[in-house]
């Protein structure tokens, strides 16, 4: 089966190297990759990987009958299944399905403490249980998020080189415009980007058929394997909530006024009633929420009304998936986006921003029509970001960067289907560039022309 490259490889290695490492936790939604990435770094790097799956093989829920100790757990699995080695220092245990049996999580200082096996522990809907795993395993430990393939992953599943990617930054950073060659490619990887996802299975569907055929279905079975999580794990009534938000998102999402809105959900819906379910679908890494800041201001932390939010896929293929059959149809056969345009650029440019480490804000000013998309922040600005489904003027960006009240506001980004450009301190890039811009703000250390002495 074809392999595709992750970033994780790499945070792996790292993790490998460093003398001192924990127990590693890996968390991220289904099918985003977690398993498959984790055994093969083990078959590669160690004589023996030792894997244990909590759904597939629940009876290894018994290895902890005689306590939490690695010696204990290590003579049950063997007792278990004898053919299982268990070789010092040469040897790595992975315990998948780790929301099945978050106990296990216990036994990881004991591990740490013993030095003999290398542990990483992996599964979905991990953010439900994770005070639990937490309390459990607290200094024992490392954590790392996995989220779906990134634009940047997608391009070295497609051949394309670091060489590739650094040109990309480079256009960014010098602010030189792509080339008609250079524009069509990008923009026709990028559509495939935004109709695939960056599911795994789905992307390497279309990386060996070489067309949309099956990806559909594969996105489809995809939404009923996360509705029958939500049945699985979701307790009571919050079950059919949680589906009725699930639901009503790209509804939602395609209206101009993208704040969801409870009321819509089902007949006498109040907040009150639903506020937990928001939170299970993003503890579940199924759905990225994005806050109304009170005041575009810095510091972000605290800064916002957790009552007012949009509700974004993790993965926008999930939104895809989604669309009616008419909307499916236009897109795969024509490459033509229709009415959602709006909705499945702005879903993939929150995701990039996620994936790039940043959390989402937005700004609507309830007594004006002035409202900003979302905002990201260096150590010393607040950048207001916009995505434009068409071309245009940005005013409301143009009163945030020249209205007085905004002091920590110099320059805006924009993200549209154009090519790059910069007038009057907004920056506007192509929508393929929005998984290099935590990079280009880090590297280029932006500041607009007017405040550079």
């Amino acid at each position: 089966m074809l392999y595709l490259k992750r970033k994780i490889d790499t945070f792996l290695k790292e993790w490998k190297a460093n003398p001192d490492r924990k127990p590693l936790i890996i968390k991220g939604p289904r099918q985003v990759g977690k398993t498959e990435s984790i055994r093969r770094f083990g078959n590669v790097n160690y004589k023996s990987v030792v894997y244990i799956n909590f759904v597939e093989e629940p009876k290894y829920k018994l290895i902890t009958t005689d306590g939490y100790g690695a010696e204990d757990i290590v003579k049950n699995i063997s007792r278990m299944d004898p053919s299982k080695q268990f070789i010092a220092g040469e040897t790595l245990i992975i315990f998948d399905e780790l929301q099945e049996f978050p106990d296990i999580t216990t036994a990881l200082k004991f591990f740490k403490t013993d030095g003999r096996f290398d542990i990483i522990c992996s599964g979905s809907m991990l953010g439900i249980n994770y005070r639990r795993i937490e309390s459990n395993s607290v200094g024992y430990k490392s954590d790392y998020e996995m989220y779906s393939m990134d634009f940047e992953e997608f391009l070295w599943a497609k051949g394309y080189e670091n060489t590739f990617i650094a040109d990309m930054l480079n256009h960014m950073k010098s602010l030189t415009p792509f080339n008609e060659v250079e524009m069509s490619v990008c923009s026709e990887l990028f559509l495939d980007y935004c109709i695939l996802g960056g599911m795994p299975a789905v992307v390497r569907e279309f990386i060996e058929r070489g067309t949309f055929e099956g990806s559909l279905k594969l996105q489809r079975q995809l939404i009923i394997d996360y509705k029958e999580d939500i049945r699985k794990y979701a307790e009571g009534m919050d079950q059919t909530r949680i589906l009725n938000v699930f639901n009503h998102i790209p509804v939602q999402l395609a209206k101009d006024n993208k704040k969801f809105q409870i009321s819509k959900v089902a007949p006498g819906a109040r907040f009150r009633d639903y506020r937990g379910c928001i939170e299970w679908l993003d503890d579940a890494g199924i759905v990225n929420l994005c806050y109304c800041l009170n005041f575009p201001e810095l510091p972000l932390s605290g800064n916002y009304d957790d009552t007012k939010y949009k509700i974004y896929f993790a993965d926008s293929g999930m939104l895809v998936a989604m669309l009616d059959e008419e909307a499916q149809e236009d897109m795969r056969a024509n490459r033509n986006l229709g009415v959602y345009k709006g909705a499945l650029y702005e879903n993939i440019v929150g995701e990039a921003l996620i994936k790039g480490g940043y959390r989402l804000y937005y700004y609507k000013r309830s007594d004006s029509s002035l409202k900003q998309d979302f905002f990201v922040r260096t150590a010393e600005s607040l950048i207001p970001i916009e995505v434009k489904a068409k071309g245009g003027t940005s005013k409301s960006m143009r009163t945030l960067i020249d209205g007085g009240k905004y002091s920590d506001i110099h320059y805006g980004i924009k993200f549209t289907g154009g090519n790059i450009g910069y007038s009057d301190e907004i920056y506007t890039f192509p929508y393929f560039c929005a998984f290099l811009l935590k990079r280009y703000l880090s590297e280029q250390n932006v500041m607009s022309p007017r405040l550079v002495t």
